[in-house]
């Protein structure tokens, strides 16, 4: 570990993960650690924060004295009962909520890890999701240390589970094309060790490093030799290309796995997953980990589990106890324009698109959508005293359409250093019943969504 790390405050996004929890054994009695996590516990050595990603005051008091930050979080899991949007709107949120959390607090470096970008056209969204994240987190004068991996091999690991429980189910298997795209698997602990060596380490600052294990091998390969450590015996056949849903749909059902942590994986599996240079593990000087002795511990791990792959836990993941509502959208920022100006484009906008069925009464900090003939607001908006130009967020604390939370919250934030912005709602709760809801005003503002991003492309391209 780097001299300057010891005895200070790693904080530690996604510690429940895969990865997160090894990185806690391994700075454990090194460092004071803090653990980020949706739900509050207690652990000898540790010191648990309850802290919700999507939330900018969450997630700046969660920071609140910490050093250094390790961030391991992707989001391709719902967040909420409804989730309205894609995995990569709300990867980016969480991210830039951390990064702007991250400069409050003084955050001296943050270690990211991500996915290695192949070459060419044609990345999936579930790659340059995680290139996005990079970019975010760096978006406020962090520095920031970026490890791409591949497949991670180790117990409890998603994709690791994935690999053993097809070729435990499956005695003869059809292989698609991306099965014979190479990669590059690393051990669990070769990037448990290089994040520690990476942390605080200021001669990495503000880089980018490919990392990858000693063995080079097709997905094909991977799977006939984990047969092979499983003593069983698999026929693998070639087939012709097949395409990323029908894949997803068989790996998720003899799995178990859920389509929405599947479907992306597999979309990324169609390019090679090599790493470009080996220049981080040179300069750490570790000896690399063989996949035959990481496959063969996490198979024994796999053989003796005793409850399900924490990843896989959808139900714990989508909130099912809360009826709430996350929904993102990605909007277009017409140049020289910030979020204050689209939050109030949208309050002029609104009721043209819906005349003459809505209004909107603007009354200093509050906003009130009134629909005709009824005397009570449908939602009713307050300004945060938070807000500022590149962030606004407006609190909803009434109307007929949403119960009381306090929580309950519409922002329009700039993201990537102010090439789009994000339309979000956070943790609103319907007054409707919630099938009602889901078919009437859940599409409603979908519907709405869509129909302002037309028309801030249209002023994008007024502008030009």
């Amino acid at each position: 570990m780097n001299p300057s790390v010891e005895e200070s405050t790693v904080v530690i996004a996604g510690a429940r993960g895969f990865v997160g929890k090894a990185l806690i054994e391994q700075l454990r009695g090194k460092v004071k650690i803090i653990g980020l996590s949706r739900r509050s516990s207690n652990e000898d050595g540790i010191e648990w924060r309850q802290c919700d990603l999507f939330s900018r005051l969450e997630t700046e008091e969660a920071l609140r004295g910490a050093d250094y930050a390790v961030y391991l979080v992707h989001s391709m899991l719902p967040s909420a009962r409804l989730s309205q949007g894609f995995f990569e709107d709300f990867d980016l949120i969480c991210a830039d909520n951390f990064a702007r959390a991250a400069r409050e607090n003084g955050i001296k470096h943050i270690v990211y890890l991500g996915g290695i970008l192949p070459d060419g056209d044609g990345v999936s969204r579930h790659l340059e999701s995680r290139h996005e994240v990079e970019h975010a987190l760096g978006a406020y004068d962090t520095p920031v240390t970026s490890l791409r991996a591949g497949m991670i091999v180790g117990p409890n690991g998603s994709s690791t589970a994935i690999v053993v429980r097809l070729v435990q189910k499956l005695p003869v298997m059809l292989c698609p094309s991306w099965t014979r795209e190479q990669t590059q698997p690393i051990a669990l602990q070769d990037i448990i060790s290089l994040i520690e060596y990476t942390l605080g380490n200021d001669t990495l600052y503000d880089q980018i490093f490919d990392v990858g294990g000693p063995d080079i091998m097709t997905y094909k390969m991977m799977m006939e030799r984990t047969a092979g450590l499983m003593s069983l015996k698999r026929t693998f056949f070639d087939f012709p290309a097949v395409a990323p849903a029908l894949s997803s749909g068989w790996v998720s059902m003899f799995t178990g796995a859920p389509m929405e942590l599947v479907r992306p994986l597999i979309e990324s599996l169609e390019h090679s997953m090599v790493a470009k240079d080996g220049d981080l593990i040179a300069r750490s000087g570790m000896a690399l980990t063989p996949f035959t002795d990481s496959m063969g511990e996490a198979v024994q791990y796999e053989m003796s589990r005793q409850s399900n792959v924490v990843a896989f836990d959808k139900r714990g993941a989508s909130r099912q106890e809360e009826k709430v509502v996350r929904s993102v959208q990605r909007l277009p920022l017409p140049e020289g324009r910030d979020a204050t100006w689209v939050a109030a484009e949208y309050m002029r906008w609104l009721p043209d698109f819906l005349s003459p069925l809505l209004k909107v009464e603007v009354d200093g900090d509050y906003t009130r959508f009134i629909a005709k003939g009824i005397a009570k607001p449908l939602l009713e908006l307050e300004l945060a005293e938070v807000s500022a130009t590149d962030r606004q967020l407006f609190w909803i604390v009434g109307g007929l359409l949403a119960h009381a939370n306090p929580k309950g919250r519409l922002e329009f934030r700039e993201v990537l250093g102010g090439k789009a912005v994000m339309a979000a709602i956070h943790d609103f709760e319907p007054s409707l019943p919630w099938y009602v809801y889901r078919y009437t005003q859940a599409l409603a503002h979908l519907f709405v969504m869509d129909g302002f991003a037309d028309h801030l492309q249209k002023v994008a391209r007024h502008i030009e």
